[in-house]
């Protein structure tokens, strides 16, 4: 595969991804995908799935885990229900990653993926029970030959390294998402990566603008379209040049209620990947 493929983020029934028709309309070659909901998590709709990318020519890169409960009405509420960390929802969320990690496992993909949620003070009890918990999710991933990618955005890049290098695990690896830095008030994308770069294994294509003065972290900046925010594009994918970042640029335009612009929005960064690929290449 050529470097930096362009992918886009897209679903088989559940999240914010786009169809899989919209993919192949618009030529791409890659996707990442939001696992189904469980019901339909079933060999016959892996096979169903992967027959239609191999129709269109399209590669899975990664299976994305999401949780029922999970909401990002905003940073609060977002804290309080998204990922691995709330302690109500843990053990049950790591079973249902676990059962995700099979499922990939049904499309031949070698990386999940997904937000861990803000991450606890490391001298937490809460800390310490997410470490084991991860733990135990990593090894059986790696018994289904994967790694698992934890998406940017909640913590800062300092402390996403120390929680990673605390898990102690060879197959934990970041998803960047460089937009979710300045919609979460958690760093600068730019900055961000070239600290964590020697683990970014995957990427989202996602723009944004930073909160109010004042607010950052406190109140969402806005997602906007690919090279309308405050990310760089060029200069996004330059750094992920000098990483050696070599895999695919998954867009990610998370409008769902907004079908028809979501998929305009698409077209126009997968333009904008395509001229900025030619000129940095």
């Amino acid at each position: 595969m050529e470097k930096w493929p362009i992918g886009v983020f897209a679903s088989v029934d559940a999240g914010l991804g786009v169809h899989l028709d919209v993919a192949q309309e618009l030529g791409v070659p890659t996707v990442q995908v939001h696992a189904p909901h469980q019901a339909t998590r079933t060999e016959k709709t892996a096979q169903e799935f992967l027959a239609k990318c191999n129709d269109a020519g399209i590669t899975i890169t990664a299976v994305f885990g999401g949780f029922d409960g999970e909401s990002y009405a905003d940073i609060p509420t977002t804290v309080r229900t998204v990922g691995l960390v709330p302690e109500e929802t843990r053990a049950a969320r790591v079973q249902e990653m676990k059962e995700i990690s099979d499922f990939a496992k049904l499309l031949g993909c070698d990386t999940v993926a997904l937000h861990i949620g803000f991450v606890p003070d490391a001298a937490s009890d809460s800390y310490q029970d997410l470490l084991t918990v991860t733990r135990d999710l990593l090894d059986h991933v790696a018994k289904n030959g994967q790694q698992l990618n934890l998406e940017t955005g909640q913590e800062s890049a300092e402390h996403l390294l120390a929680f990673i290098s605390d898990v102690q695990r060879d197959n934990l690896f970041i998803n960047f998402d460089p937009a979710n830095m300045i919609l979460y008030g958690s760093g600068e994308p730019i900055d961000a990566l070239k600290k964590v770069g020697h683990l970014v294994r995957s990427v989202h294509c996602k723009d944004g603008t930073w909160a109010a003065d004042g607010q950052r972290g406190k109140e969402w900046g806005a997602e906007v379209p690919l090279g309308a925010g405050d990310v760089g594009m060029e200069t996004y994918l330059r750094t992920l040049q000098e990483i050696g970042y070599d895999g695919p640029l998954t867009i990610e335009r998370e409008i769902a209620h907004d079908p028809k612009q979501q998929k305009i929005d698409i077209g126009a960064a997968v333009s904008l990947l395509q001229e900025l690929r030619a000129k940095i290449l």
